[in-house]
């Protein structure tokens, strides 16, 4: 027998079960009120959500604007006023010993003969000492070819000149620094030819050549101690890092202190060609940098001093904020953070932050497993099966009301439809009747996992037989889209309805057609993969439901069913037609308006068509308008609310449906 291990349930287990389809259900809220699905993934991702327990989950922009405050907390507390005293007081205490080792000297001349030649010497390296540049850069070249008359002095200048090559060969090759420990001539000789070889590499992939990375790996790879880069693009993220940091400090000092820096480092490597190198190396990377340049500036305003390397330590913080500000975003995109990005921002923002941020691109992650969502151009984009689960809750959501309460003479029930059951099968949907066919429902678990007992069924499994319907019906639902339906609140009533009605046809009369219109000063059908985003702009004027039965008349007349009906859902009166090709628009309306509108209500009801209008408004000019249009053409006009078109709507369609087959 197999034994089980059981720990405790610490909420970071199966994060997402039944609750992703909760969180999917609120980004359909959101598509209701219009537009796209990456949209509404951003704001819950950037808002965050409470988990099953009830414990908040911090959205993205929440430890985004954390991170900014701990960004600011370092600018409000450095400045870099003095990023040099520490190598200026170093240098000002050698010069001082060596100016007390040659008095010492003198005074220990004895013969007068020998004094007086010490003295002329002295008097001389006494005027260098007088005359050194006030920088530390200029200082230390000049120091570089003078020669100590203290021993004591001389080994501090070697000693601080081996310490700024360190600090520099770390600022600008942090992982090679082991490999460059003493940066003497031969060495540095070696560091030169590594440069060069990688200039080359980097310009032969700017122009398109393949770059001999393994080659490369081979003679230097002993620079990049026990993990060196894998390929190329590493070790050009890694070099675009680390002189992103000299990049920044240099961008944040004063001008004049940015020159200082740029003599300290020529003093400190002393070697021309070493810093050509080094030069062409950082444009490169610039060039090839996705964000265009290495560094940024920041502003320090605070009163704490810092040393140099402090200051190139505090950039490679800063960079690292940056840095995981970026990847933070990328969770829009569905990326996850890195184990090393991961532990950067429990340390920054702890270990809630971090588990909020795996929970967040666990549930993209989740999404794409059920099918629901897919990575496109736009971003995180919705999927067929996506689509249909958006329909089916809008469905859901409005016969969960009709069982709540009855109004005037429409019926609730909506056991049976009028259909007979088929020989065929289809895997089940809600809102399918279930007429379940066993044996195919137990093949199907079979397929899944394989021969065994029990057999364990998934909701996926169950295959139910098709209906066979008695009569078909084609329908058109026009949606006004025009300035006001967004403005009075109508759109939101209007698109659930057009998913619902939608998710109805497909799962209980799919023999059934659905176009969707959406008009305005123009009228456009609608393709049923983008009805979940479809958005309405606020800033067209016109109501032209001539041409939105325009297009209805040729999409119904493509059909061959018995039954075809255009549904309207709109606010105002006609305010728009078209002449000559091209929507006029009048307000008020213009009798032409009403005249060319009510021409092709008389088409539609020469070809069968039967329209049937719900007014939002019970505008006067509306409501006269309605009673020609359906004395014409012998449909219907109903007047609702916003919430309860729906109930109106579906139940209307189902009670046709019902009629159309006894």
């Amino acid at each position: 027998m197999l034994a089980k291990r059981y720990e405790r349930w610490d909420g970071t287990q199966e994060p997402f079960g039944r609750d992703a389809e909760e969180l999917f259900e609120k980004l359909a809220e959101d598509l209701y009120q219009g537009g796209d699905f990456d949209y509404a993934l951003r704001r819950l991702l950037s808002r965050g959500w409470r988990d099953p327990r009830g414990k908040r989950l911090p959205g993205i922009e929440e430890m985004l604007e954390r991170l900014r405050q701990r960004r600011q907390q370092q600018l409000k507390r450095y400045n870099l006023d003095n990023v040099f005293s520490n190598i200026q007081e170093r240098l000002n205490e050698i010069v001082r010993r060596e100016r007390q080792g040659i008095a010492e000297r003198i005074a220990q001349a004895s013969d007068p003969a020998a004094h007086r030649v010490l003295e002329r010497i002295t008097a001389k390296k006494l005027e260098q000492l007088d005359h050194l540049p006030p920088d530390p850069g200029g200082a230390i070249r000049q120091l570089t070819d003078y020669e100590f008359m203290d021993p004591g002095a001389a080994e501090a200048f070697q000693k601080l000149l081996e310490e700024l090559k360190q600090q520099m060969a770390q600022a600008y090759f942090k992982n090679m620094a082991q490999g460059m420990r003493q940066l003497d001539p031969a060495q540095l000789g070696e560091v030169k030819e590594m440069l060069r070889a990688l200039n080359q590499m980097l310009r032969d992939r700017m122009e398109g050549r393949q770059p001999d990375f393994e080659g490369f790996m081979r003679r230097f790879g002993h620079f990049f101690g026990d993990n060196p880069p894998r390929t190329l693009d590493e070790l050009v993220q890694h070099l675009e890092r680390q002189m992103a940091q000299m990049e920044s400090l240099m961008q944040s000092l004063s001008p004049e202190m940015r020159q200082e820096l740029e003599e300290l480092i020529a003093a400190t490597f002393d070697d021309p060609e070493l810093l050509a190198e080094m030069a062409e190396l950082a444009a490169a990377l610039e060039l090839l940098s996705p964000r265009g340049s290495l560094g940024n500036r920041y502003a320090f305003y605070g009163s704490e001093s810092l040393p140099l390397q402090e200051a190139m330590d505090l950039m490679g913080r800063l960079q690292g904020i940056e840095d995981l500000e970026g990847a933070l975003r990328g969770g829009y995109q569905g990326r996850p953070l890195t184990p090393e990005q991961a532990q950067q921002l429990e340390q920054l923002l702890g270990p809630e932050a971090s588990q909020a941020a795996d929970q967040l691109s666990a549930l993209v992650e989740e999404l794409e497993r059920k099918g629901y969502v897919q990575s496109g151009r736009r971003g995180m984009e919705l999927t067929a099966r996506g689509v249909r689960r958006i329909g089916q809750k809008a469905l859901r959501d409005l016969y969960t009301r009709l069982k709540r309460d009855r109004f005037g003479d429409h019926p609730i029930s909506v056991r049976g439809f009028g259909s007979e059951r088929s020989d065929e099968t289809k895997g089940y949907e809600f809102g399918d009747a279930f007429n379940l066919q066993v044996e195919q429902t137990l093949m199907n678990a079979l397929r899944r996992e394989g021969p065994g007992r029990p057999v364990h069924l998934q909701t996926d499994d169950f295959e139910v037989y098709r209906s066979e319907l008695a009569a078909t019906c084609a329908t058109v639902l026009m949606i006004d889209m025009s300035r006001s339906m967004p403005l009075r609140g109508y759109f939101y009533a209007a698109k659930k309805v057009a998913l619902a009605l939608d998710a109805l046809i497909r799962s209980q009369f799919p023999r059934d057609h659905l176009s969707v219109i959406a008009f305005s000063e123009y009228a456009r059908r609608i393709p049923p993969a983008q009805l979940a985003e479809l958005s309405y702009n606020e800033y067209v004027y016109g109501t032209n439901i001539q041409h939105g039965l325009m297009l209805a008349r040729q999409y119904l007349n493509r059909h061959q069913d018995g039954n075809k009906q255009v549904i309207i859902i709109t606010d105002g009166e006609p305010t728009a037609h078209m002449e000559g090709g091209k929507a006029q628009f009048f307000y008020p309306p213009m009798p032409e308006t009403f005249q060319r509108t009510l021409l092709e209500v008389q088409r539609c009801t020469r070809d069968h068509i039967v329209i049937n209008t719900f007014m939002l408004d019970n505008d006067y000019h509306l409501v006269s308008f309605v009673k020609q249009m359906t004395k014409l053409n012998g449909g219907r006009a109903f007047f609702t609310s916003a919430d309860r078109l729906g109930d109106y709507i579906l139940l209307d369609y189902v009670d046709r449906k019902r009629r159309s087959t006894r």
